[in-house]
C-alpha cells in the first residue's frame, strides 16, 4: 500500500504502521487520519497478519497530536480532524493492536496509544494531555479510555492539570503496559507481537470484541453478535436444518436442531 504520511510493512504475521512525519512531531494531518483508517481497514480484510503494531518515525516523537493546516473549512466539519475514524478502525480491527511508543505521546498521540490494546514504551517516551492548555479537548475516547486505564479521579486530574507523565509513572498508574530501554524498543515490541500472534486468532478476536462491547453500545454488541457469535451459529445443526427446510419449502424438523 502506498501512502503519503504513513508507512506500512509486514514482518511475518505482524503488520507495522508507522506515523511518518518526524520533522513535525508525527502530528496527525487530515491525510494521515484517513490513511491510518484506510490502512487498518485493509489489514482487517487480509489474513496474512495477526497483530498490528503502531509506532512513530524517528526516536523523539510517537505523535504530538494534530495539525489542521490545509483542511477545508466547512460548517459540517469546522476544521476538526477526523481522528475518530482512526480510533474506531482500531476498535473494529479484530486483531490485537500494540502501540510501540518511541517518544513523546501528547494530546491525540496519547489518546492513540490508549485506544490500542497494549502499549510498550521507550524509556525516553513522555505522555501528556494538553487540550485545555491549547484550546482543545477530547471528550470521548480521550476521557472514557483514560478513566478505564487509570481511574476516574486520576483521569480527571490528568485532563484538568495536564502533567507530564514519565514512562515509569505511566506503568505504575496503568496507562501503559511496559517500558524498555529505547535501544530495545523495536525488538521488545516484535517479540511481544510474535508471542501474541501464536495465540488463537478467533479467540483473540472474541476477547477484543468483548472488551469493546462495553463502550461500543449497539455497535459493540453487534460486532460480538455478527462477527463472532453468528459465525459459530452458522456451523450448527439448527442453522443447517432451517436453511435446508426453507430451501426445500417444508416445515423444519426441530429434532435435528441439536442441543
Amino acid at each position: 500500500m502506498e501512502f503519503q504520511d504513513i508507512l506500512y510493512e509486514e514482518q511475518g504475521p505482524v503488520g507495522i504502521l508507522t506515523l511518518n512525519r518526524p520533522d513535525d512531531g508525527n502530528m496527525f494531518t487530515e491525510t494521515m487520519c484517513h490513511e491510518i483508517r484506510d490502512c487498518i481497514n485493509a489489514v482487517r480484510r487480509e489474513t496474512r497478519t495477526r497483530v498490528l503494531v503502531i509506532t512513530g518515525a524517528g526516536d523523539r516523537f510517537f505523535c504530538l497530536g494534530g495539525r489542521k493546516d490545509g483542511m477545508q473549512d466547512s460548517q459540517l466539519y469546522a476544521g476538526v480532524l477526523p481522528t475518530l475514524d482512526m480510533y474506531e478502525s482500531i476498535d473494529r480491527l479484530q486483531k490485537p493492536v500494540i502501540a510501540s511508543v518511541n517518544g513523546y505521546a501528547v494530546g491525540g498521540g496519547n489518546v492513540l496509544q490508549m485506544v490500542c490494546d497494549i502499549t510498550i514504551a521507550s524509556d525516553k517516551a513522555m505522555f501528556r494531555q494538553v487540550g485545555p492548555m491549547v484550546g482543545s479537548f477530547d471528550a470521548g475516547y480521550g476521557t472514557w479510555y483514560l478513566e478505564d486505564l487509570v481511574g476516574k479521579k486520576r483521569a480527571k486530574d490528568i485532563w484538568y492539570s495536564n502533567p507530564k507523565i514519565s514512562p515509569q509513572e505511566a506503568v505504575e498508574m496503568g496507562l501503559i503496559n511496559r517500558v524498555v530501554p529505547a535501544a530495545e524498543l523495536r525488538q521488545a515490541t516484535m517479540e511481544h507481537a510474535l508471542k501474541i500472534a501464536d495465540r488463537g486468532a478467533f479467540a483473540l478476536a472474541s476477547i477484543k470484541g468483548a472488551f469493546n462491547a462495553r463502550h461500543g453500545g449497539v455497535g459493540g454488541l453487534s460486532r460480538m453478535a455478527h462477527d463472532l457469535l453468528l459465525r459459530g451459529y452458522l456451523d450448527t445443526s439448527e442453522h443447517d436444518e432451517l436453511a435446508a427446510s426453507f430451501a426445500e419449502k417444508r416445515a423444519p424438523d426441530a429434532g435435528k436442531f441439536g442441543h
